[in-house]
């Protein structure tokens, strides 16, 4: 009896897998004949059509393969090229896509921390001077963005960037005057206030900031093109943007920078830098093609994607250094401190998008259709982790305030 059900179920598993083979080659027939077609709902239809009139389809009765079946089609329908008219993009989505908004986090985050760092020393903070430099450093993070469109757009990177505003806009010349207009209008804000606070310091510092962004991408230097768009990311945001913050929000000209700016600084050059790394894991071969070596065009998709547990990991490992070493207030450290303290929960609240961040890159650095949603995660961590970095500090001036930190840097 066992031998001849043995015998019942190796037949009927030769024929299940004949009709599997048969499934696929004409999944792939059907994909050959459906890619003329102009849009992927419409070559969807033809896949469903076609397919289920084949003789040997007909046969697959379960409802699972059917389901698997559709499913490979809509996938071989999203893997074509989104090139002329095989994908239709509505134009408000284009242009949600171009102003890039949840990326001007990068100009809230180094004033916020610089602000609160400068409030933990001091007890100081103007509300208007905090509006006058976040509109400001909008401005000149707008012209960043618009002028890395147009200098791509020079190079070819974004010849099939729908969302690109030179593309979407069709004028080169008005995208990069309207660009220049932004920063002169970023640069009169942020020199007002410099000079109303009387800080050659800070002063120096945002002109360095921005002449990072400056060769970063502009011609003649291209520095992103050779891998250095990282560490000129990293100085601008961190060292730079974040202690001038810290200087014009003191309320004094003379404030020496403490252990405690720098350490700020750092985490959040540190964010800002894993946010433009993990914006090129899905243009490694476009950036490879217009000769922009970045460092994951160097190491690779699977290498890049232990760097960024690595980097994650790093994030954490440093902020608990820092707290170790009185750099930083216990309360801006989840892990330490008086645990009766609410506000001593605000760094570990950032501990599960850190971790998201990891395991989505590690899960999807091989997707191009989807690792491109991976700096988003990193904007959302950068965003927590600063915010919950400055409420550490404003929490320590105002409720365990036990001493001041020593100045490093007169």
């Amino acid at each position: 009896m066992s031998v001849a059900a043995a015998s019942v179920w190796n037949t009927s598993h030769v024929s299940c897998s004949k009709k599997l083979v048969e499934f696929r080659q004409i999944t792939n027939r059907t994909y050959q004949a459906s890619s003329c077609l102009p849009n992927a709902a419409q070559r969807l239809i033809l896949c469903s059509q076609m397919s289920f009139n084949k003789a040997g389809i007909r046969q697959l009765k379960s409802v699972r393969l059917r389901h698997r079946f559709r499913l490979k089609c809509e996938a071989l329908c999203a893997d074509i090229p989104l090139e002329g008219k095989c994908e239709n993009i509505s134009k408000a989505t284009l242009v949600w896509r171009a102003i890039k908004l949840p990326m001007y986090s990068v100009a809230l985050i180094p004033l916020t921390v610089g602000s609160a760092a400068a409030y933990w020393q001091t007890g100081h903070c103007c509300a208007e001077r905090y509006l006058t430099l976040l509109v400001s450093s909008v401005l000149v993070i707008a012209w960043l963005n618009l002028s890395n469109d147009v200098h791509d757009f020079d190079k070819g990177a974004d010849r099939n960037k729908k969302e690109s505003v030179v593309n979407l806009v069709g004028s080169r010349t008005g995208t990069h005057i309207v660009a220049c207009l932004l920063l002169a209008l970023g640069l009169i804000g942020l020199t007002r206030v410099s000079i109303e606070a009387g800080s050659l310091r800070s002063v120096l510092l945002l002109v360095y900031a921005i002449f990072c962004g400056y060769i970063y991408q502009c011609p003649p230097f291209r520095l992103g093109y050779v891998g250095l768009g990282e560490p000129l990311c990293f100085a601008a945001f961190g060292p730079f943007a974040t202690t001038a913050f810290y200087l014009l929000q003191s309320g004094t000209r003379e404030l020496a920078i403490s252990a405690t700016a720098i350490s700020s600084s750092l985490l959040v050059g540190f964010t800002t830098t894993l946010i433009l790394f993990c914006s090129h894991f899905h243009q490694v071969e476009d950036d490879k093609a217009v000769g922009k070596y970045s460092p994951l065009v160097r190491l690779g998709n699977d290498v890049g994607a232990k760097v960024v547990k690595m980097a994650v990991t790093s994030l954490y490992s440093l902020l608990l250094a820092l707290g170790l070493g009185q750099a930083l207030p216990f309360s801006c450290v989840s892990f330490l401190g008086d645990s009766r303290l609410p506000f001593q929960v605000l760094g570990a609240l950032t501990l599960p998008i850190g971790k998201l961040v990891s395991s989505f890159v590690e899960k999807n650095h091989k997707d191009k259709s989807t690792i491109f949603l991976a700096k988003y995660y990193c904007v959302r961590l950068h965003t927590a982790f600063g915010l919950a970095l400055a409420a550490g500090l404003v929490a320590a001036r105002l409720f365990v305030r036990k001493q001041l930190p020593h100045a490093i840097i007169i």
